[in-house]
């Protein structure tokens, strides 16, 4: 249960209902990211978060699930093979955090599959790939030193 006192759904506007958006790559960011257990509690995922920076569809999220501690191999080697293709796209080969991937532009590439429990469609991110082909790749310890101060004036233009 949650105290809603002092909220007036009359000062608000009412959320979207939002669709998945067209298939096709969106420059996008990290901007959260944490793991979580997985439902059977044998392992954990780390679950990022991007969210699109630039076009029609700016602000949008999508999630990310890598199944990087998990009893199957398989799993752990996908999200492993993937993880890679987030960390060349934004260019942080060797990362020591998942902090270390957030607010570095990427493209990422959207397809629209079908739910197999609701049969409802939803995005699904099925590829990374650099937002500058030309750009070169940044040591994990340059990203952390060029963290914005509380002021803002070092941060991206989608964060200020």
């Amino acid at each position: 249960m949650a105290n809603l006192q002092g909220f007036d759904a009359n000062t608000v506007e009412p959320a979207d209902d939002l669709e998945p958006i067209p298939a096709g790559k969106y420059v996008a960011v990290v901007t959260d990211s944490e793991v979580k257990p997985t439902k059977s509690g044998t392992g954990s995922y780390l679950q990022l978060t991007f969210q699109i920076i630039e076009g029609e569809y700016a602000n949008r999220l999508l999630w990310v699930r890598l199944n990087l501690d998990n009893p199957n191999g398989t799993a752990v080697e996908i999200a492993r093979r993937e993880l890679s293709s987030i960390c060349r796209a934004v260019g942080v080969l060797t990362p020591n955090d998942s902090t270390d991937l957030h607010n570095l532009p990427c493209c990422i590439h959207v397809r629209i599959k079908r739910r197999s429990d609701t049969g409802e469609l939803q995005n699904e991110v099925k590829g990374y790939s650099r937002r500058d082909a030309s750009a070169q790749p940044v040591a994990a310890s340059q990203v952390a030193s060029s963290t914005p101060d509380a002021t803002g004036a070092d941060a991206p233009p989608w964060k200020r």
